[in-house]
Order: structure tokens, then sequence, then C-alpha cells
């Protein structure tokens, strides 16, 4: 079993990848959108 410490260090990498993961989505939705903008 993971100790604590190991447990806190995976939980911040795991909050770090989802918020760069969520910020990345929706600045990928944006840009699609302005590119099809940009084409129509």
């Amino acid at each position: 079993m993971a100790q604590s410490g190991d447990m806190k260090a995976h939980d911040q990498t795991y909050g770090g990848f989802m918020r760069m993961l969520k910020i990345g989505t929706i600045i990928t939705v944006l840009l699609a959108a302005f590119v099809v903008w940009l084409i129509a």
C-alpha cells in the first residue's frame, strides 16, 4: 500500500494534470471554433 506521503504527491500531480487537461480542452475547442469561423 502507498504511504501517506506518496498519496499527497500523487494527489497534487493528478490534480495538476486534470487542471491542465481541462484548460487544454477548452483552448482546443475555442481554437477549433475560431478556425471553423475563419473558413466559413
